[in-house]
């Protein structure tokens, strides 16, 4: 359980689409202890106020039961924990894992929607000033693309905002490195009460491939 004290408004290079709300100082060492990070710079990440705020944001809600960004994420990295992977493999799936969501509190869901602050890519620019691998970047700031190019072919009517959306484009900016993505979309998928459909549809269509199962916990 993280522990809440009311303390001062965020201050923080990411603009928010609503007025700021009073800012929770998180205590560092609750999420240490929840996400348990692994390197320096896991440990650095967990002590930034907007990071912080990040993972303790969020409600009840489909396909996220659990509430908060930060149980969520505790999820993945149990997942991460479950699959085959190489140690670099892992370094690159955990960082992801904690930023990819983080700043869903600052993403822009006014209509017509502003591509350019999905959470996705907030996380990407967040994250450019701690990383510079190139495969780390793509896959935060893309990790939900897949999902939707699942959702545009089965719905092409729905997308009609302009942005392309199919295997083939996601293809373009991760195809080389494509086992990665696809290795973190699995783990991300698999948590909550997500449906998997867009999991396994991507499992049956996206070529290069291996894929894998979640080892019994």
């Amino acid at each position: 359980m993280f522990a809440l004290f009311q303390t001062t408004r965020l201050t923080t290079e990411i603009e928010r689409p609503m007025p700021l709300m009073p800012l929770l100082n998180i205590h560092t060492l609750a999420i240490e202890a929840l996400l348990k990070p692994e390197t320096p710079l896991e440990h650095h990440l967990l002590t930034l106020p907007e990071f912080r705020f990040g993972l303790v944001w969020g409600e009840p809600r489909y396909g996220h039961p659990e509430g908060k960004v930060g149980y969520h994420v505790r999820e993945v990295l149990d997942n991460i924990d479950r699959i085959p992977q190489s140690d670099h493999q892992r370094t690159q799936l955990r960082l992801i894992a904690l930023a990819h969501d983080t700043f869903k509190y600052a993403e822009d869901r006014s209509r017509p929607r502003d591509w350019s602050k999905h959470h996705g890519r907030l996380s990407r620019q967040f994250m450019e000033i701690y990383t510079s691998d190139s495969a780390v970047l793509d896959v935060l700031e893309l990790h939900d693309d897949a999902y939707y190019a699942w959702l545009s072919a089965k719905h092409p009517e729905d997308w009609n905002d302009g942005r392309a959306r199919s295997l083939e484009t996601l293809y373009q900016r991760i195809g080389y490195c494509a086992q990665l993505y696809y290795l973190f979309f699995k783990c991300d998928t698999q948590t909550g009460d997500k449906t998997q459909a867009p999991m396994k549809w991507f499992e049956k269509t996206a070529p290069g491939i291996e894929v894998i199962t979640l080892n019994d916990p």
